[in-house]
């Protein structure tokens, strides 16, 4: 292994799902070699224009490439744009006087990942989803050293290492932190606890089911606290907040550790980090996956509902009814509640970022 200052490059955005494993991989890194120099990649278009300065961690950027999925003009200039990318990643890279690329998917990884084989840079590949995107399939072909967060995702040479999250949340215990998160959201610890998110950008199909279910909830003593996404508060019909007995909304929770810590069961969709996040956790969970897309929310899913620590229910098939039948019973069942809790925290995996910060360190020790 050198000895010398090591000069890391991660590329990946567009997504908090790309930019907070980047980011949670950055931490591992300095943590295991504190002289490391650590640079981000991404588009001036994604979320890691905020995220990533947010974090302490310089990035550059380079123009956004998306592959059209149907013959159109884009298509005819794709070869010309794709080759203009790959050389400001070329640049990017001889300027940080790269020694490993990390990359974890988004549009910024292809060209990064082809300026980093021509050079013979050494490239370190993280997958977040149990389908693999497009970018992370290229980069496969090109690397012996590629990390999934689900086993049995479908990538050359993958090694399963789960997904790299924040300390906050994998070094949590919930049972020592759930009063305090009850207490910071406001919740009661005499009643079980409903906590359902759709992600930072909500789920108004989720939304609408949840405001058409408070009346059944609260009947079944269950309290409900909402977050409903930036900019998609849940209305009455006279346009103010809806309010009912048992139930709290909010938009936005800074810090998902309390929503784990405190929620008896979880609702939500079934994003790659959603889902690892509550099985590293111990979290039992109800996830409905986004019904558009290709069906890569109901794989990342999958394992954990096949353990036993979480059920799935399609979004077409998630009405009121369903509430009423299925999820009430299930949160009023403790020791169901606790056997899935179980069942998600054997599966889970706390640690993967430190695993992926010594895949880089072997990367670039051969």
């Amino acid at each position: 292994m050198k000895t010398e200052s090591l000069s890391v490059v991660l590329a990946g955005g567009g997504t908090a799902g790309h930019i907070n494993p980047l980011l949670a991989i950055a931490s591992a890194i300095r943590e295991a070699r504190p002289d490391a120099r650590l640079l981000a990649v991404g588009t001036s278009s994604g979320m890691e224009t905020t995220l990533v300065p947010a974090a302490g961690l310089e990035l550059a950027t380079i123009d956004r490439v998306p592959f059209p999925r149907r013959p159109s003009a884009d298509l005819l200039r794709l070869p010309a744009r794709l080759a203009g990318a790959v050389k400001q990643a070329g640049r990017i890279l001889d300027d940080a006087g790269a020694d490993v690329l990390v990359g974890v998917g988004g549009y910024v990884c292809t060209p990064m990942y082809l300026a980093a084989w021509r050079r013979k840079i050494p490239i370190v590949i993280h997958e977040a989803n149990a389908r693999p995107g497009l970018a992370n399939r290229v980069g496969a072909r090109l690397s012996n050293h590629v990390a999934v967060a689900f086993a049995g995702t479908p990538l050359r040479n993958a090694r399963h290492v789960g997904m790299p999250m924040r300390r906050e949340i994998s070094a949590m215990v919930r049972a020592t932190a759930r009063e305090g998160a009850l207490t910071a959201l406001g919740l009661q610890p005499d009643k079980p606890v409903l906590i359902v998110t759709g992600g930072s950008s909500g789920a108004q199909s989720i939304n609408r089911t949840v405001a058409a279910s408070l009346e059944a909830l609260a009947e079944a003593g269950i309290q409900t606290l909402h977050i409903t996404g930036r900019g998609k508060s849940v209305e009455d019909q006279d346009g103010n907040a809806l309010q009912a007995e048992g139930y709290r909304q909010l938009e936005y929770v800074d810090g998902m550790e309390s929503v784990y810590a405190a929620a008896d069961l979880l609702l939500a969709r079934s994003g790659a980090a959603t889902v690892c996040e509550v099985a590293a956790v111990g979290v039992p969970a109800v996830f409905v996956p986004l019904p558009i897309g290709n069906g890569e929310q109901a794989l990342n899913a999958d394992g954990l509902v096949q353990a036993g620590g979480a059920l799935l229910v399609a979004d077409r098939e998630f009405t009121p009814e369903w509430v009423r039948s299925r999820l009430i019973p299930l949160l009023t069942d403790r020791a169901r509640l606790e056997s899935m809790a179980a069942n998600s925290e054997n599966l889970g995996i706390r640690d993967a970022d430190r695993l992926m910060a010594g895949l880089v360190l072997e990367a670039v020790s051969k």
